[in-house]
C-alpha cells in the first residue's frame, strides 16, 4: 500500500513537471508574436548564410517553440534535426549572454555562426554587440554558456 502511494505520487510529480516543461521552455526563449527569432527561416542562416523571413505556412512547432521557414527543404530539414539549427541561448544576445548574463532582444539580421551553431546578437541605436562579440569571443561564450545554464535549470 505504502509503495503503491509511493508510485503514484511520483507519476503525479513527473507528468506536472512534463506538463510545465513547455511553458517553463516558452520563458526561456526570445519570442516576438509567439515566434523564434521573430519568424526568421533558422535554416537559411546556415545554408544561404543570411537572414530569411520564413513564412507562416512553413511552420514547426519544436518543443513548445514556433518557427517559421521561406521554403518547405528548410522546413524539413530542421524537422530532421531542430537542435541544429535553434539558437544559442533561447535567441537571445549572445553578446548580452555573455558581457552581463542578461537576456537582451536581438537583431535577427545580426548574427554569426561559430562551430555550426547560430548566435544572434542586438544592434540598434548605433549600438552593434557583435562587433563587441568579435573582440572577445572565446572569453564572452564561456561566459555566455555559464549565464544560460541559470536560465535553463
Amino acid at each position: 500500500m505504502k509503495h503503491s502511494f509511493l508510485l503514484s505520487l511520483l507519476i503525479i510529480l513527473a507528468f506536472s513537471a512534463f506538463a510545465q516543461a513547455p511553458e517553463i521552455r516558452k520563458k526561456q526563449y526570445n519570442l516576438s508574436n509567439n515566434l523564434a527569432i521573430s519568424g526568421y527561416d533558422p535554416v537559411a542562416y546556415f545554408i544561404v548564410k543570411k537572414a530569411v523571413k520564413g513564412k507562416s505556412m512553413y511552420s514547426v512547432t519544436e518543443k513548445s517553440i514556433t518557427y517559421h521557414f521561406s521554403s518547405k527543404e528548410n522546413m524539413e530539414a530542421f524537422q530532421k534535426n531542430p537542435s541544429a539549427y535553434e539558437p544559442e541561448y533561447g535567441g537571445w544576445c549572445a553578446y548580452a549572454m555573455g558581457a552581463t548574463g542578461e537576456k537582451v532582444p536581438v537583431d535577427p539580421e545580426t548574427f554569426k555562426i561559430v562551430n555550426n551553431k547560430l548566435y544572434l546578437f542586438y544592434n540598434r541605436f548605433f549600438n552593434n554587440t557583435l562587433k563587441d562579440w568579435n573582440k572577445d569571443e572565446a572569453n564572452l561564450k564561456s561566459k555566455a554558456d555559464m549565464s544560460w545554464k541559470k536560465f535553463i535549470n
